[in-house]
């Protein structure tokens, strides 16, 4: 085995900032000192509720969330998100709305409709999803309890270029593949939620960010733990939490406070993607199926046309220590995740491998 780190193209579990990594290694078995694993450690213990607090806090801080939002740490990552999100906000009408931009929002949305009217307003299915459809308010029932977005598609390497105006319809949007890497105005969401293991931490948990108003109206018949107030009410430690996922969460928004915040990892993103991007789009060999206006900055997405030729490149770039560049397994070709701890080296290594490809493989 090689001693020399890879750069990880994984779209989740994904790199972690090496220098999180480290820290948390020389802690492992004696945090600062205390004697305990963060692993070990009581969720009750003066010491965790400190790792707790400081990660929320850093979070509102990098995120500028209002105070009139609740942060929760909840199990079960995004996906549990899926149903979490009717059964507590389908609480007037029974009816929300879902915007379809890939698999993921596919599977938001047939999960809501155990539980309610479920009406797609908008989907991009029909050209792949290789872009994000447009709609205006008028698109919306005005009785929708709630509209839910994917803010980043995964899968397909699309990004929404816009907040949908939903009016006084809350809007909820998963952000697990794109949080924290870019500024957003909190306010204009009613929920934002996103497992963690894209850009946050070890997988596990989604942090859901929730306006106080709309909590508290799961019906009598949820689920203890599925309904927002548990979690709200007893500051994400209702049961034991997975601490050890909070305590590298919490150091991950230290990190990107230490390094200028969430505006300067997003003038990294954009200069990395852009690196990329521009290259796929003027070479002989690589092609980009995504509208430009509509590209994701985390997750770049592209093909050679040649299923099997797709495949090699995978394969070699596997063996160049460039690790888990294949498309999902659903669509194929190659997806390179780059998210905030992927260092511009990473890209250029890439593109330099790539250059080299295409030349063998003309």
């Amino acid at each position: 085995m090689s001693n020399e780190r890879a750069y990880n193209f994984s779209a989740g579990p994904s790199m972690l900032p090496l220098s999180v990594i480290e820290d948390a290694a020389a802690n492992l078995a004696n945090y600062k000192g205390c004697g305990e694993s963060v692993m070990e450690m009581s969720h009750r213990s003066a010491e965790f509720k400190a790792i707790l607090e400081d990660a929320e806090k850093n979070l509102r801080d990098i995120m500028n969330i209002p105070d009139n939002y609740k942060v929760m740490f909840i199990q079960g990552g995004g996906t549990l998100q899926f149903a979490m999100v009717p059964l507590n906000l389908l609480r007037k009408s029974g009816k929300a709305d879902y915007i379809i931009t890939g698999t993921w929002a596919k599977k938001a949305a047939k999960e809501a409709e155990k539980f309610g009217d479920i009406k797609i307003v908008a989907s991009s299915e029909e050209s792949t999803f290789t872009y994000i459809p447009k709609v205006k308010r008028e698109d919306f029932r005005p009785d929708a309890d709630y509209v839910h977005i994917t803010f980043n598609n995964t899968i397909y390497g699309t990004h929404y270029p816009y907040i949908p105006d939903t009016g006084d319809i809350p809007l909820v949007a998963d952000m697990s593949s794109c949080i924290l890497s870019e500024e957003v105005d909190v306010s204009k969401f009613g929920l934002i939620y996103a497992g963690v293991q894209k850009n946050i931490a070890p997988s596990g948990i989604a942090i859901a960010i929730m306006r106080e108003d709309l909590i508290g109206f799961a019906k009598d018949n949820v689920p203890t733990y599925l309904d927002y107030k548990i979690h709200a009410d007893n500051g994400s430690t209702y049961n034991t939490p997975n601490c050890f996922s909070i305590y590298i969460a919490g150091e991950v928004f230290k990190y990107i406070k230490d390094m200028g915040g969430v505006a300067e990892m997003n003038r990294r993103d954009v200069a990395k993607a852009k690196k990329l991007y521009d290259f796929i789009d003027s070479s002989e060999l690589y092609n980009c199926p995504v509208n430009k206006e509509d590209r994701s900055l985390m997750n770049v997405v592209f093909v050679t046309g040649d299923p099997d030729l797709d495949k090699k490149f995978v394969a070699e770039a596997k063996a160049a220590n460039l690790h888990n560049l294949n498309g999902h397994r659903s669509i194929g070709g190659m997806r390179a995740s780059i998210y905030n701890a992927m260092p511009e080296e990473g890209v250029d290594a890439l593109i330099a491998f790539m250059k080299k490809f295409q030349e063998e493989n003309k």
